[in-house]
């Protein structure tokens, strides 16, 4: 219904205040935080440049973004002093190793305005962390199989393509203990947190026998771009990262998937660390992750379905190179505690022999 022209004089006089005090309030952020840093220690290919310069804009501050290729990486680090950044982003497995070394900050939920935005059946899951205390997820998928269609026009979605003596050499597994052993263990019908001796030497078996003499290396740094290259036809890995290599005309000839087996899952989280000196500004950036049209930037930028963020899935408008229920076979994967040395031992004994 249009207004009459009073009402209609009203309405511009309110919208003008509205936007005025949205400058201003943007600009009192600015102005608030001139010349401060934000140190972030995230996953490579994870989160865009552009949603990290709309937040450097808004809060007038600069983002320092470092990345690592594995959460023991990533650990190693921040234990052996690394300890300056104020956000790391660590699957739910370290997330619970961090809370019990007391590396992290709690979260104060009053400050993130849009918590209510992430799926509930997403914090279900969050047992590593039982209602969120120090961890806000970030996102939830898996890693999964490219294959060059082109080299390898035919092929089951399954594990057992790492079998296939004929294509020795053209093959790589992520440098990834928990995915590799874990992808073993969803293989064989056992649980990615398997700890008895006889399920972890039947993952060694099928790794050791099956899939090594077939694998050019174990890689979680370079394994995208030696598939883009043409150097590697079939590489297990992370979409994004596979994706972002890629041109789009070169895509079509490209086939990611998720093994029918299922394998392992991660709920990756936005955690501070106990140390950071910048943890108000810390809240903001989770907060403004998951504002809805920016949650949905981030899917959008890597083709990720709107795993955690409800409202997002209604503002995303890119494809998904995985759906959400492709991940229904699949498992979290659980902090393992002192059974973790099992999976140490046994993967050290691999590597030593690729």
């Amino acid at each position: 219904m249009k207004a009459s022209g009073c009402a209609g004089r009203s309405i511009v006089r309110v919208a003008a205040f509205a936007l005025a005090f949205g400058v201003f309030a943007l600009s009192s952020c600015a102005q608030k935080n001139a010349g401060k840093k934000l140190y972030i220690y995230n996953w490579t290919y994870y989160t865009p440049d552009s949603v990290i310069e709309k937040f450097e804009k808004e809060y007038g501050v600069e983002v320092v973004y470092d990345f690592f290729p594995s959460n023991e990486e990533m650990y190693a680090k921040i234990k052996a002093g690394g300890s300056d950044y104020d956000i790391v982003f660590p699957s739910g497995d370290y997330v619970s190793i961090m809370i019990k070394e007391g590396m992290l900050a709690p979260i104060d939920k009053a400050k993130l305005k849009n918590f209510g935005n992430i799926d509930q059946s997403v914090l279900g899951r969050c047992d590593f962390d039982p209602g969120n205390v120090y961890s806000v997820p970030y996102y939830m998928g898996a890693a999964g199989i490219a294959v060059n269609k082109a080299k390898v026009p035919e092929f089951e979605r399954s594990w057992s393509i790492f079998g296939r003596k004929d294509l020795a050499g053209k093959m790589t597994m992520l440098d990834d203990m928990r995915e590799v052993l874990g992808d073993a263990l969803k293989y064989k019908g056992r649980s990615v947190n398997a700890t008895s001796d006889a399920d972890l030497a039947l993952a060694r078996e099928v790794v050791e026998k099956e899939w090594v003499p077939n694998l050019l290396k174990f890689d979680a740094e370079a394994f995208a771009k030696g598939f883009a290259s043409g150097e590697f036809w079939v590489v297990q890995g992370y979409a994004e990262s596979v994706y972002a290599e890629l041109e789009p005309a070169r895509r079509g000839d490209v086939e990611f998937f998720i093994p029918k087996e299922g394998g392992p899952m991660y709920i990756d989280s936005m955690v501070i660390l106990k140390g950071s000196k910048n943890k108000d500004l810390a809240h903001a950036f989770i907060d403004f992750i998951h504002r809805p049209e920016m949650y949905a930037e981030f899917v959008d930028a890597f083709g990720f379905p709107a795993t955690c963020n409800v409202p997002a899935r209604a503002l995303k408008k890119g494809p998904a190179w995985y759906t959400a229920e492709a991940l229904e076979a699949c498992e979290l994967k659980a902090d393992l505690g002192a059974a973790l040395e099992k999976y140490n031992a046994i993967w050290q004994e691999i590597r030593v022999g690729k």
